[in-house]
């Protein structure tokens, strides 16, 4: 209990006329403060256990198991205002086995694959084409439509324009810049 009702008790007790009125103005301000608190908390915890629900698959399997997820979908599973469920994910963390994650981490893009079956999140298909290039050989490097046909040949249909998106916010150099750095180093 936040706001001690025995203290207030004694207190009131003793004072007579505005003394009392403000006392009691304050003992509801308090009762409000701690209500709302207590709100907040429980939207918090809400809109958590239904992103944990969704993201599933991330947090037993890892980022290449993200799924695509938008506010209106938690917002519709939970019964609040889409705008709710923003305000909330905003500056907020949440402690997973994967590590710690912002709450809008897991709110990704979808991304349509290729055989018509589930979509892929953003971030997942992220991680998978610098996974691609991490694994490229130096003699071999990937271009972006290489990327493209490796990416379509595993089920996720994107335009090259977003691999070298992708591959940008990443900050990943260019199939060329790569090819160059990678001459440029001594052979083993």
């Amino acid at each position: 209990m936040l706001v001690n009702q025995s203290y207030y008790s004694n207190v009131a007790r003793r004072s007579k006329g505005e003394d009392r009125t403000y006392l009691s103005e304050c003992l509801q301000t308090a009762n409000w403060l701690v209500k709302s608190l207590d709100q907040r908390a429980r939207t918090i915890l809400k809109v958590a256990t239904e992103i944990v629900r969704q993201q599933d698959s991330f947090l037993a399997h890892g980022v290449a198991h993200l799924r695509p997820l938008n506010l209106k979908t938690v917002a519709e599973a939970i019964a609040m205002h889409e705008s709710t469920v923003s305000r909330v994910t905003s500056n907020k963390y949440m402690a997973t086995p994967r590590g710690v994650f912002e709450f809008k981490y897991f709110f990704t893009a979808s991304i349509a694959s290729s055989e018509g079956g589930e979509a892929h999140s953003a971030e997942a298909v992220r991680h998978r084409i610098k996974a691609l290039i991490d694994a490229e050989a130096p003699d071999d490097v990937l271009s972006d439509d290489t990327l493209v046909k490796m990416l379509r040949d595993s089920g996720i249909d994107i335009a090259r324009r977003t691999v070298a998106k992708y591959r940008e916010a990443l900050r990943i150099p260019s199939s060329v810049q790569r090819r160059r750095e990678k001459q440029a180093l001594p052979a083993r």
